[in-house]
């Protein structure tokens, strides 16, 4: 027995974290009228067209589907009405005009990895991870012609544990944001909501989320033990922890504090190297670090002990311009 008045919703999303909200709507008691998501797109050594994450599974359950390359076209907007939808709902795509997201009697609602308004921007959970927070969430809100600024509807946190990459943290809010988003249909279903906004829950103290790049993981050995840290994880595996080594790059997957007892060289300025054993120390800005897995140039990643025992050239220092 239905619990909520079913909603006709389209869905916009490209990727799988998108994907993990399409099949949970399409599995509750609203109906997915349409499903909205990029162009195939060249990929891989053949430049093959590949389908998205969401077209896959729109075509596998049965879901009409628009692939516009731009959003304002007569065609596109023709679509959209015809499927007549009470509310749009988004998820990983890019932004909508304004044209868009008016259209729906109930508006549009976005699911963000993180809690706003904390974490703003187009990679909120790598960079919530690299500051280090001990949580995060999903939030849905309404989208309004500010990026990520709409008025908040529901949110979901969870922990994130010192160890934690952003890949890790990635796969559970995919697995939130889907539930928060049937929870967010539902409760529009029920009664108007206008949300709270966002302006009422500033502090001063919320950081941005901005697009990264492969420079942006480029690792300083400046900072402190617990922020190299936090950064490789955060970095990892999007859009990758690097540095160099004797010239070329070697990227990082997990850097380890020394624990309470736990021998450490002293000494060591920030990038120069301790090998002691199967273990590889990197000096910081104080304590130094604990090196868990590598990729040398042409290699696929590798324990520490493993690549130490095959790497026939000095390991002196990373980095070969200051850090």
């Amino acid at each position: 027995m239905s619990t909520h008045p079913p909603l006709r919703i389209v869905f916009f999303g490209t990727p799988d974290f998108a994907e993990a909200s399409l099949r949970a709507l399409a599995a509750s008691e609203h109906e997915v009228v349409g499903v909205v998501t990029a162009p195939d797109r060249p990929a891989g050594r053949g430049q093959r067209l590949q389908p998205s994450r969401v077209k896959v599974a729109a075509v596998e359950l049965g879901l009409p589907l628009a692939q516009p390359e731009k959003l304002r076209t007569t065609d596109f907007l023709a679509t959209l009405d015809r499927w007549e939808a009470d509310l749009y709902a988004v998820v990983a795509f890019r932004m909508l005009p304004e044209m868009v997201w008016s259209r729906p009697r109930i508006g549009t609602v976005n699911v963000h990895g993180s809690l706003l308004p904390d974490f703003r921007g187009a990679a909120p959970i790598q960079h919530a991870v690299k500051a280090g927070v001990s949580k995060t969430g999903v939030t849905s809100f309404f989208i309004t012609a500010d990026i990520d600024t709409g008025a908040i509807l529901l949110q979901r946190a969870i922990p994130v544990g010192p160890e934690a990459t952003a890949g890790d943290v990635y796969q559970q809010l995919m697995v939130e944001g889907a539930g928060l988003m049937v929870d967010t249909a539902d409760a529009l279903s029920d009664t108007p909501l206008d949300g709270v906004p966002q302006s009422a829950l500033l502090t001063g103290s919320e950081r941005p989320a901005p697009k990264l790049f492969r420079q942006d993981g480029r690792v300083d050995w400046r900072q402190s033990a617990r922020e190299v840290a936090d950064f490789i994880r955060g970095m990892t595996p999007f859009p990758g922890a690097w540095t160099t080594l004797n010239g070329a790059t070697l990227k990082l997957d997990g850097a380890l504090v020394s624990e309470s007892g736990e021998s450490a060289p002293g000494g060591l300025a920030p990038g120069d190297c301790h090998i002691e054993g199967e273990t590889w120390w990197v000096g910081t800005q104080g304590q130094p670090v604990r090196l868990r897995r590598v990729q040398l140039a042409g290699k696929p990643f590798m324990d520490v002990p493993d690549v130490l025992r095959g790497y026939r050239y000095p390991i002196a220092s990373l980095g070969t311009d200051g850090h």
